[in-house]
């Protein structure tokens, strides 16, 4: 650690020459192993946001820390002018892993959405036959897969979009988690070419469809000639307790999206799947990426996927995630500050009544992180808890104890 450095001297550093883009909870990390990470000042905590499903694998794996260290002493970035060492390797390994013919890498989620957009809409001129220039894309609302113009013209929260206008055309929203109005909407347009969504919604607030509606999304999305995006940058790789969200309905989609965890936290690596009839549409020059495909990135990725696979951490998910939610709800019927808990796996929410006390969630967080648990509020009053899935039951209830005091103290107030 940096003895050099006080927490409150590392904020003050941030504030006096970063852009203010973020309201982070006043927590210094300066080291991390596994579902723990410390500040500054060596104070321990666990980590219930694993930098937003990142750190899967949890912080500094020793497997993809080994694995970066080994490649970055070979070649990092050759570019994709030239052919490299790492690459089709790991193509032939991720494509394998989920059962697609083509990969084409990227490096941050945002860029794994922009990609199948563009995707999307090649596919839509090439292959459906849509008119140029006229090829839509549906969303939904409450979607989230990153801030570029693309993703905000996609938005409904204003803290997003507004004041960065114009928007970008050929984008149509519908409610989430409802397959008539998705029906609806693909029967009355044929220059649809796609619906990208989350399976699972994350920055909403862990919005969770009813069952059935994945299943729905796929028949829909079949029935009417247009391809199926499934944006699992947050929710897959182990996240939910199937190694992707879409596993929980044996769904495959046309376009699927990962990214996050895909690299164990490590560096940014993303990647679209899809088919040889849709990654075919684009020819060289038309998408491309100087980092994207970089040995480095292929190197831990592999390891990163290879240690969900080889550690079981699905599984570990869906068993402690089901114990976590179980015990949120003992502690909603003991509290009423407690109004919802929702979730899959070890992607779990609880809602917040702040009809009282209008942070009473940001404030719960600030207290969270002095009993040494790390969380961070979304919309307001929803509370998203998503340890690393190397997490134990001990510590899970531990956590839990931490939580639930925490809460209970509030619910004094």
């Amino acid at each position: 650690m940096n003895s050099n450095l006080t927490s409150a001297q590392a904020m003050e550093l941030e504030d006096n020459y970063g852009a203010h883009n973020y309201h982070p909870i006043p927590v210094v990390i300066a080291k991390g192993k596994g579902a723990k990470v410390w500040d500054l000042e060596g104070k321990e905590y666990f980590d219930f946001l694993s930098a937003y499903s990142a750190v899967n694998q949890g912080h500094c794996h020793p497997k993809i820390i080994q694995a970066l260290k080994d490649q970055a002493e070979k070649v990092t970035l050759t570019s994709r002018a030239f052919y490299n060492s790492e690459l089709g390797t790991y193509e032939k390994f991720i494509t394998e892993y989920f059962g697609y013919e083509k990969v084409l890498p990227m490096n941050t989620g945002v860029e794994g959405g922009e990609t199948a957009v563009k995707l999307a809409r090649k596919w839509g001129y090439k292959v459906k036959g849509i008119a140029d220039n006229q090829a839509k894309v549906v969303f939904v609302e409450g979607n989230f897969w990153g801030r570029t113009l693309a993703a905000i013209s996609t938005s409904q929260d204003p803290s997003s979009y507004a004041g960065f206008g114009p928007y970008m055309p050929g984008f149509l929203s519908i409610p989430y988690n409802d397959l008539n109005a998705l029906e609806t909407c693909l029967s009355s347009d044929s220059n649809i070419a796609g619906f990208m969504f989350e399976p699972i919604q994350g920055e909403a607030g862990v919005v969770v469809p009813h069952e059935g509606y994945l299943a729905g999304v796929r028949a829909l999305c079949t029935k009417y000639n247009v391809l199926m995006i499934a944006d699992e940058v947050q929710t897959g790789l182990a996240r939910t307790g199937k190694m992707l969200a879409c596993d929980h309905e044996n769904v495959k989609p046309d376009i699927l999206v990962l990214g996050k965890a895909l690299s164990g936290g490590v560096l940014p690596v993303s990647a679209v799947l899809s088919t040889n009839e849709i990654i075919l549409t684009i020819k060289p020059g038309e998408h491309g990426s100087t980092y994207g495909g970089n040995p480095l990135a292929c190197a831990v990725a592999t390891a990163a996927l290879e240690v969900l696979r080889d550690e079981h951490m699905a599984e570990n998910s869906e068993r402690l995630g089901e114990l976590f939610r179980s015990e949120m709800r003992k502690l909603q019927s003991e509290v009423s500050l407690v109004t919802l808990v929702r979730g899959k796996g070890l992607l779990n929410a609880v809602v917040i009544d702040d009809h009282e006390e209008s942070e009473a969630a940001w404030n719960i967080c600030v207290d969270l992180a002095r009993n040494g648990l790390l969380a961070k509020p979304t919309h307001g009053n929803i509370i998203r808890f998503a340890p690393p899935l190397c997490i134990t039951e001990a510590e899970i209830m531990q956590c839990v104890e931490i939580i639930s005091n925490v809460i209970k103290a509030h619910a004094k107030k």
